[in-house]
């Protein structure tokens, strides 16, 4: 009775529907970024400098592992695999970076380093920038087939985090890899730590 009147899944319906869901998080982010925040004043001199580049490949090159492990995880019984190693890199990485900044720096200016001036809200500015591919993301794996709910969960709520940070890129003044070591990184992980908590509700099926 179960099989009865079963219709072939669409050709592509995963690809589909993160692909869409990631352009609403993005879009979303982006749009609440601007309402809220605003775009930083000096972006067209930002943007020149490759500190800028290297700021914004962090999220980036953690929303490609977070993707991977979100698709993976979208399917019944399924592992991370591969992502895990996308997602320790950028980190170890941009903490290698920390510690040579904070050990270059003056001892005077090792707390402006790493605190920067926007250490309090950071996080929680990426937290509210998360929401729009919060809800997104997970409405698209939630119609998928999701087995390892707290897992999926978390790999989805870091997606969001990520394209959150993306966004949120365009906006924070902080320029020392020293300060997304910490703090951007709390930040994606506090959405990640909310979508573990929610996964197993949210991705039942």
């Amino acid at each position: 009775m179960l099989a009865k009147d079963i219709e072939p899944v669409k050709k592509n319906t995963l690809a589909r529907l993160l692909t869409g869901s990631l352009l609403l998080a993005l879009t979303g982010a982006a749009v609440l970024m601007a309402m809220v925040f605003g775009v930083r004043p000096d972006l067209s001199s930002a943007i020149a400098t490759p500190i800028f580049w290297e700021k914004l490949a962090f999220p980036l090159s953690l929303s490609v592992g977070a993707a991977i492990a979100t698709s993976r995880l979208s399917r019944p019984a399924a592992s991370v695999g591969v992502a895990w190693v996308i997602l320790i890199l950028p980190v170890a990485c941009v903490w290698m970076a920390g510690i040579a900044v904070v050990g270059a720096a003056a001892p005077a200016d090792r707390a402006v380093a790493i605190f920067g001036q926007s250490w309090r809200s950071c996080p929680f500015n990426i937290l509210l920038l998360s929401i729009p591919g919060f809800i997104a993301i997970f409405y698209a794996v939630a119609h998928l087939a999701p087995t390892r709910l707290r897992l999926a969960g978390a790999a989805s709520g870091l997606l969001a985090g990520t394209v959150a940070t993306v966004a949120y890129c365009f906006h924070c003044p902080e320029m020392s890899p020293a300060f997304w070591s910490i703090w951007y990184l709390l930040g994606m992980a506090i959405v990640a730590a909310l979508g573990a908590l929610l996964g197993p509700r949210l991705l039942r099926w």
